[in-house]
């Protein structure tokens, strides 16, 4: 069953000469559970997929569906909970609040929501990530490895219905890159989450399910390397 269709996706910044088109009449499909490697030259419009498939940016013209959800015939205030609720976001620069720790930077979108934090979650997400003992720890005291693990923390602990990470490992040495993606494929396979990276690693993105190449705004490959 598919999570996410995605119908002649365009995006076109600016006006007149000055247009760019960083999408150009995409489509494509996503079942449940599987792991999407988006792969392409700078420039490609990779990210800015990325974006508008976790409500992040508006599509020029197109549809996303989630779960049969039309997501931008939302209004502005139920985008932002859909944000929230359905899509763990994990950016290549942590993106983690400095003056909070570990365990507040994890649990934001929880309380952002108005809601009660799952504990017996949020201590099985800190031993998963390997975080236990640095619970009280902020930011600027732990490794890279580290606050990117915070960071898929904090992507996971609203059990979203995808994952979507923009180049997660891009900070990080061979060795930390690695167990973060073995951490994302291990959420991937536990929860049965929808996991979709945008990756320049070819290691990376031969790991996933399926590779989705795009370049100028289109895409120009769709394989898939597992059932």
């Amino acid at each position: 069953m598919d999570i996410l269709q995605i119908e002649h996706l365009t995006k076109i910044y600016g006006e007149g000469e000055n247009q760019v088109h960083a999408l150009n009449d995409v489509s494509f499909s996503v079942p449940r559970g599987q792991f999407l490697a988006i792969i392409g030259p700078s420039g490609s419009g990779k990210s800015t997929l990325l974006h508008i498939l976790g409500g992040v940016d508006r599509p020029t013209s197109g549809k996303v569906y989630m779960d049969g959800q039309d997501v931008y015939a939302q209004s502005e205030d139920n985008l932002a909970i859909f944000r929230r609720r359905q899509v763990g976001l994990i950016y290549q620069f942590y993106n983690l609040i400095p003056v909070l720790n570990v365990t507040e930077n994890m649990t934001l979108p929880v309380l952002m929501d108005g809601r009660k934090v799952d504990e017996a979650r949020l201590s099985e997400l800190l031993d998963t990530l390997g975080l236990r003992g640095r619970e009280k720890h902020l930011p600027n005291q732990l490794s890279g490895g580290q606050q990117q693990r915070v960071s898929i923390g904090r992507a996971l602990m609203n059990a979203p219905a995808v994952v979507l990470a923009d180049e997660p490992t891009g900070n990080l040495d061979s060795t930390n890159s690695q167990e973060i993606v073995a951490l994302l494929k291990l959420s991937n396979r536990k929860y049965n989450q929808t996991l979709i990276v945008i990756t320049h690693d070819e290691s990376i993105a031969l790991q996933a399910d399926r590779i989705l190449a795009i370049e100028d705004g289109r895409i120009t490959r769709d394989e898939v390397l597992r059932r």
